[in-house]
């Protein structure tokens, strides 16, 4: 089941599974998920199923800071594609479509692809 894993920020380790729902992303304790960082704003990113294509769709949701998608800032709904990095304010989340039994799982997989990654690059 696709999933959105909070990678840093004030709010590591979360783990949200997307259960072909929209959900919201903000500081406000009335998102769908709360992400409690100063720089996020009360309401800043919606993520979407579109029930057509089966595709998860980030939306900036008129926030200050923006969002920002691999490094890219998005202005339209944007298809979301599996390893996706999603920046908001300090925090990142990362969006998997891989299955994981539970948040230790996914947070532990994680970790071990970006070791990777920096050990490749300091070669």
């Amino acid at each position: 089941m696709p999933f959105l894993l909070v990678v840093s920020g004030p709010n590591e380790g979360d783990y949200h599974p997307l259960e072909k729902r929209s959900i919201t992303v903000g500081r406000n304790e009335d998102r769908t998920i709360q992400i409690v960082d100063p720089q996020v704003s009360r309401k800043h990113l919606r993520v979407r199923y579109d029930d057509s294509s089966g595709v998860y769709r980030a939306l900036d949701d008129e926030s200050v800071n923006g969002v920002f998608i691999n490094e890219k800032q998005i202005a339209d709904e944007t298809p979301l594609t599996n390893g996706d990095i999603i920046r908001i304010g300090n925090s990142e989340l990362i969006y998997s479509e891989q299955d994981f039994i539970d948040r230790a799982t996914a947070l532990e997989h994680y970790r071990r692809q970006t070791e990777h990654g920096r050990d490749t690059l300091a070669k």
